[in-house]
C-alpha cells in the first residue's frame, strides 16, 4: 500500500491523517497516511530513509518547511516564491517541492463566495504563511495587496520579491483609509488571544475577515470583527482541508470533494475530539 506521512514538531494535533484518510475512502484510493513527530534535528535524515524505504509523498508542518525546500530537487514556482515547502512528492529518487497552502486558501474563499477579482486586500503579517498565499492571490487578479506587518521592512521586502505592481508595504499603524474587501489575517496574534493593532476603521459590515487559525469557536480576531459589524467571518479550517486536497490530487492524480470532511472535522472540533 502507498505510504504517506506528514512530518512536523509537534504533532499530536495534526488533523492531515483524518482528512487524508476520508480523502482516499472518498475517491477509492488505497493509501496509508500517516503522522510522525521528527527530532528537530533529523529531518533530512527522517525524509530521506522514506523515499529509500518506497515512500510516495509527505506533508510537511512546522518547524521544518525552510528545511523541506533545501532538501528539493526540484521545486515548484509557488514553493520557491514562498521560501517554504509543505508538500513533498518522492518520484524517480527525486524529491519535489510544492506549497499548496495559498492554493489551499483561495479554494476556501471561493467555496465561501467572496470575490477576490478586482478587491482590496489587506494582509496582516510578512511572515512564512503571508509569504505562502501571496503568488495564489496575486494569480485571482485582485485589485491589489497591502501588506501590513509590525516590522514594514519585512513586507518591503516581501513586495521586492514578488515584483508586482499590485503589491504595497507599511506598518500596522499605516494603512491607507481605503475600503478593503477582505482583510487576511495570516499573523499568530490568535494563538495567544490578541489581535493584530489595527484600526477598528478598516473594519466594515461588508469587509470578509479571514483568520489562518482555527479553534472550537471564532478566533480573538473573528470576535473583534465580528464585534465591529463584520458579517463574514472565516477561520482556516476550511484552508486546511483545501490546502490538502491539493496535495492529495498532487499526489494521486485526483481531486477529492472537501465539503464533507470540512463538515465532519468541524463537528470533531466543536466536540474537542
Amino acid at each position: 500500500m502507498d505510504q504517506y506521512r506528514v512530518y512536523g514538531n509537534p504533532i499530536k494535533q495534526s488533523r492531515s491523517p483524518f482528512i487524508h484518510t476520508a480523502f482516499a475512502k472518498s475517491t477509492n484510493q488505497e493509501l496509508c497516511y500517516l503522522s510522525e513527530l521528527v527530532p528537530l534535528d533529523t529531518f533530512a535524515q527522517t525524509i530521506r530513509q522514506f523515499v529509500l524505504e518506497g515512500g510516495k509523498g509527505a506533508n510537511i508542518t512546522v518547524p521544518f518547511k525552510e528545511q523541506a525546500l533545501a532538501l528539493c530537487d526540484q521545486l515548484s514556482e509557488r514553493a520557491r516564491l514562498a521560501g517554504a515547502v509543505n508538500t513533498l512528492s518522492f518520484r524517480n529518487g527525486n524529491i519535489i517541492g510544492d506549497n499548496t497552502d495559498g492554493l489551499g486558501l483561495v479554494k476556501d474563499l471561493l467555496q465561501n463566495k467572496v470575490d477576490i477579482e478586482e478587491a482590496n486586500i489587506l494582509l496582516l503579517g510578512a511572515g512564512g504563511a503571508a509569504k505562502g498565499v501571496i503568488l495564489p492571490l496575486l494569480e485571482q487578479a485582485p485589485s491589489l495587496i497591502v501588506i501590513a506587518n509590525r516590522t514594514v521592512s519585512k513586507a518591503q521586502s516581501l513586495c521586492r520579491q514578488f515584483n508586482s505592481e499590485k503589491l504595497s508595504a507599511c506598518g500596522f499603524e499605516q494603512i491607507d483609509k481605503i475600503h478593503y474587501d477582505i482583510v487576511i489575517n495570516a499573523t499568530s496574534a490568535s494563538l495567544s488571544g490578541s489581535v493584530p493593532p489595527i484600526a477598528e476603521r478598516l473594519i466594515h459590515s461588508d469587509t470578509v475577515c479571514y483568520d489562518m487559525v482555527y479553534g472550537q469557536g471564532l478566533t480573538p480576531f473573528l470576535e473583534w470583527a465580528k464585534q465591529l459589524g463584520s458579517k463574514k467571518l472565516i477561520d482556516g479550517l476550511g484552508m486546511l482541508v483545501g490546502q490538502a486536497a491539493e496535495s492529495f490530487n498532487l499526489w494521486r492524480g485526483v481531486m477529492p470533494e472537501t465539503e464533507q470532511v470540512l463538515q465532519n472535522l468541524r463537528t470533531s472540533l466543536e466536540n474537542n475530539n
